[in-house]
């Protein structure tokens, strides 16, 4: 049975329609499905990584706590290139995570030029906080799928990464 109805009717009700031969359906399907889904993602992520402990950052924010990590210092160049934004636009981001305690810069020892980024501890629990939702979110759609959808959906979503980073 499928528990989102919102997916499942427009699915069933779209999917049927055939022009000589042809599934017609599955455009609109498509496009209202991962309109829906881009949308509802970043709604719940929103409501469900930006507890009280948190309620001082954004989603934004935890993105770019994300992407700088927990394992070694990274500089702004390699952070901006790993979430597809100008230095300029991270250095907003990182500023305001700095001021909240989130991100601490340091200096390089060789070149007093290169500046390192790299989390708090406060940072660091955000990031877990972050990654756990991330767990649960795959943890609830695997549960789901026979090991067949699984290999579909990862090898689709795949293709459709590869199309959003080549546009």
């Amino acid at each position: 049975m499928c528990e989102h109805l919102k997916y499942c009717t427009i699915s069933k009700k779209l999917l049927k329609q055939k022009v000589k031969g042809r599934n017609v359906g599955a455009y609109e399907t498509l496009n209202e499905v991962l309109v829906s889904l881009f949308r509802d993602v970043n709604d719940i992520e929103q409501k469900a990584i930006v507890i009280s402990e948190f309620s001082d950052i954004t989603n934004n924010d935890m993105h770019v706590i994300d992407a700088i990590g927990i394992d070694r210092p990274k500089n702004m160049s390699s952070i901006a290139r790993e979430l597809s934004v100008t230095v300029g636009t991270l250095t907003i981001s990182v500023n305001s995570l700095v001021k909240k305690g989130y991100v601490v810069r340091n200096r390089s020892s060789e070149d007093r030029r290169v500046v390192f980024i790299s989390l708090s501890e406060k940072g660091v629990k955000a990031y877990y906080h972050h990654k756990k939702f991330h767990e649960q979110m795959i943890d609830s759609v695997v549960k789901e799928l026979t090991e067949e959808e699984l290999e579909a959906l990862v090898k689709a979503l795949t293709k459709l990464n590869t199309w959003f980073r080549s546009f």
